[in-house]
């Protein structure tokens, strides 16, 4: 893998699920050429993993801190992961 390629994974807390975070992330991924997934949690947390050039992921992350305009954001914990590779960003569940 390239040194400067890297994987997060993310709970974002707040008002995050019904102000169409999942879909505005996977857009802002995309966008960024950042890879991974994001759904909804039991707990009314959004998960989401993301890989990508370190800068297209930080980049990404400024953007969770916020979020859609309707979102809330209150609290976002990020974790470094084992980069595993993949295409695409996905919204599960």
């Amino acid at each position: 893998m390239q040194p400067n390629r890297v994987r997060v994974r993310v709970r974002v807390r707040g008002q995050v699920q019904g102000v169409w975070y999942r879909g505005s992330t996977q857009q802002q991924a995309m966008r960024l050429g950042v890879c991974g997934w994001v759904r909804n949690a039991p707990d009314g947390s959004v998960e989401l993993e993301a890989e990508g050039e370190r800068e297209a992921v930080e980049r990404l992350l400024r953007w969770c801190r916020t979020g859609p305009p309707s979102a809330r954001v209150e609290d976002l914990d990020v974790d470094d992961i084992d980069v595993s590779g993949g295409a695409g960003f996905d919204i599960r569940g």
